[in-house]
């Protein structure tokens, strides 16, 4: 009977013995600021109108919302980092003209066309 109570007291030690595992990683999300808001003039803007603004590598377009239709178009250069001059042609009146925009935020544009008009965007998210 003590053959028996070794044997199976050993292969209980043996068995709990190859239940172990190595301790397991954790996994932790890291959690930190929101994504950055790009650097410059580049990407999509939107005005109170909901006409849409896109400057991209030096070419400035903006088009309708609900058919894309290209309302005017043109090229960009960034005087300051903080400073953009547009000249653009506008399809609907056939007329060029040149427009100053400083970046006032990250997210804000406010513009004055040659005219003396101003007008604002918001960058799209």
């Amino acid at each position: 009977m003590t053959r028996i109570a070794t044997w199976f007291t050993l292969s209980l030690a043996a068995l709990a013995a190859s239940c172990q595992s190595a301790p397991q990683e954790v996994y932790r999300p890291v959690y930190g600021t929101a994504p950055a808001t790009p650097a410059g003039v580049d990407g999509a803007w939107v005005d109170p109108n909901g006409i849409v603004s896109t400057f991209a590598g030096g070419t400035f377009t903006t088009r309708t919302t609900d058919t894309n239709q290209v309302l005017a178009s043109g090229s960009y250069t960034n005087v300051t980092p903080q400073l953009v001059e547009i000249n653009m042609t506008s399809m609907v009146r056939k007329t060029q003209s040149k427009v100053n925009c400083a970046l006032a935020t990250p997210s804000q544009l406010n513009c004055t066309t040659d005219s003396g008009s101003q007008f604002s965007l918001t960058r799209r998210s």
